[in-house]
């Protein structure tokens, strides 16, 4: 008939290797406890902030629109700043700025196997996840608190610096191309009131309004003069110097700078480099001020990160916790001791010899 078991039924076999499993659990605590005490405090250092809208930085919308810290909950934006965080390159920065080889004692730095190690070492100390309000959550334990927090608030920093690299160049083209329009709307100005200079002299025109009126009231004086000396009979030589006059006041061949003739030609030109200087000098002046905006902006570099927490030393532990520590060890222990003696029953129980037939 063959035999059943049951956990009821291991406890016979306790019984009988108490003694055994009495001094595996002893030694089991003794040994945790021992290992737990042992163990350095690790401590734990939060920074929180949220990526800000990579468009906040961009020189075009800062010289139409000012800048505006705007938060970016947008995926993309909080998986490049987690991403960011993980590199190796930002590790190694940290790791050798903090001299990590010589705290994490794994060897001179230099050499693969130290580097390694210290990466590994560094990897394993910081966590970076996206919390469920779309906020960075940057972690690094130590069993340094002091130095755990200053890594973490260093390493914020890092981010943020790389985090602009990232669209700093595509910055300076727009800048450039504030200054190209600038540069241009300048020559364009200069060369427009060089052609407006030339018109004024060709044409005498120096003063629309003030010289409209006075040839207006000299060409009235000089034909009333004429038409009162023709009317009084006066001398041919008067009436001959007025009718000259007459015709200098009017006609550009006779030399007068002034003259109604050259005005007239020259009013409709005056009047569209006129018109053209005015939009090209409003156009100049915005141009500028849209430059030296962007410029201030770009020199600026302000914050791709929008920090709600910077990094504090712990005022406790995160670990170890050591009665949990010297519980699953015992525990763990007894377990296994229960499961080494069954086999043993087991095996003595089949070892036994069968006894003889009709005995």
């Amino acid at each position: 008939m063959s035999e059943s078991y049951s956990l009821l039924g291991l406890w016979p076999i306790i019984n009988r290797w108490k003694k055994l499993v009495g001094t595996a659990l002893v030694l089991a605590l003794i040994s945790s406890a021992v290992v737990a005490l042992v163990l350095p405090n690790i401590y734990k250092s939060t920074a929180v902030f949220f990526p800000t809208n990579p468009q906040t930085t961009d020189p075009d919308r800062i010289a139409t629109e000012g800048s505006k810290l705007e938060l970016g909950g947008r995926t993309e934006d909080l998986d490049r700043i987690i991403t960011i965080g993980q590199s190796q390159p930002v590790a190694e920065l940290i790791i050798k700025k903090f001299k990590l080889h010589a705290h994490y004692e794994v060897g001179e730095p230099g050499t693969d196997a130290a580097d390694d190690e210290a990466l590994r070492e560094f990897s394993s100390n910081l966590d970076i996840v996206h919390n469920e309000r779309d906020a960075i959550e940057l972690t690094f334990q130590d069993k340094d608190k002091q130095l755990a927090a200053r890594i973490a608030n260093t390493l914020v920093q890092v981010i943020d610096s790389v985090n602009q690299q990232l669209t700093l160049e595509n910055r300076r083209n727009v800048l450039g191309l504030y200054r190209q329009r600038y540069e241009f709307l300048g020559n364009e100005f200069e060369r427009s009131r060089q052609q407006l200079l030339r018109a004024r002299r060709r044409y005498g025109i120096y003063g629309l309004e003030q010289q409209s009126r006075y040839l207006a009231r000299e060409i009235i004086k000089v034909e009333t003069d004429l038409r009162k000396a023709e009317g009084s009979g006066a001398d041919a030589s008067k009436v001959a110097g007025l009718r000259r006059a007459l015709r200098g006041l009017t006609e550009a061949e006779q030399g007068n700078v002034i003259n109604l003739e050259d005005y007239t030609q020259g009013v409709d030109s005056l009047n569209l480099f006129t018109s053209r200087m005015t939009d090209l000098q409003a156009r100049l002046v915005k141009a500028r001020g849209d430059y030296e905006t962007a410029d201030v902006a770009l020199k600026g570099r302000l914050s791709s990160l929008y920090l709600v927490q910077k990094a504090y030393p712990a005022t406790k532990k995160s670990k170890p916790v050591r009665w949990l520590i010297v519980v699953g060890s015992v525990f763990l222990t007894l377990a296994l001791s229960v499961v080494v003696i069954t086999l043993l029953e087991l095996w003595r129980r089949t070892r036994r010899p069968l006894a003889p037939l009709g005995s």
